[in-house]
């Protein structure tokens, strides 16, 4: 390579750095979908949902609520916080608006914005029941998505009905969940 090419070689290197996330990421993109019940075309309509739910819904309301949406299977799970029930009904008919949306859990609060405090602590019991749940192996564990929300575990995903049983009585015996609320779609 002449002094020409190392020097284009080397002012593009910032750019192609850049590159390696993106791959990476594609390839674990890839592998979960691998093992999942919903068809890739599904599993990237489930992104592209919270994704633009979360626009929306940003765009709608700004600080004036707390809304989370997650989406499996093209079914949407709202939680958090709002101010009244107008605003409850409001968020729903907006993620209902969302191409694809075929069923929205309107699980939203009407109660102040919740803490950092406290969506760190739900944020770690997520972590903590999807870790016990890779642990005792009873299920794919792509097939069950785990949501909590002020301790309570909302779980969804295609599942049978002993994988259902499993998942339930594994968040139920983590250590401070609340509640357990399943949103499963059934197999058999």
């Amino acid at each position: 390579m002449n002094k020409f090419g190392w020097i284009a070689l080397l002012a593009l290197l910032p750019v192609l750095q850049g590159c390696f996330p993106v791959v990476a990421t594609g390839v674990g993109a890839t592998a979960v979908m691998l093992d999942d019940r919903r068809t890739s075309g599904t599993y990237i309509e489930d992104e592209g949902i919270e994704l633009k739910a979360f626009h929306r819904l940003d765009e709608k309301f700004g600080k004036n609520a707390h809304v989370n949406t997650a989406s499996f299977n093209r079914q949407a799970l709202l939680t958090g916080e709002v101010a009244d029930q107008a605003m409850k009904e409001e968020a729903e008919k907006v993620v209902r608006g969302i191409p694809n949306v075929h069923n929205v859990f309107n699980e939203l609060a009407i109660a102040g914005a919740s803490s950092l405090a406290e969506r760190s602590n739900d944020t770690y019991l997520t972590s903590k029941v999807k870790m016990r749940c890779i642990e005792a192996n009873k299920f794919p564990f792509s097939s069950v998505k785990v949501v909590t929300e002020n301790g309570v575990v909302y779980l969804m995903g295609m599942v049978t009905r002993r994988e259902a049983d499993n998942a339930t009585e594994i968040a139920r015996s983590t250590s401070g969940v609340r509640k357990v609320v399943k949103l499963f779609e059934y197999l058999d």
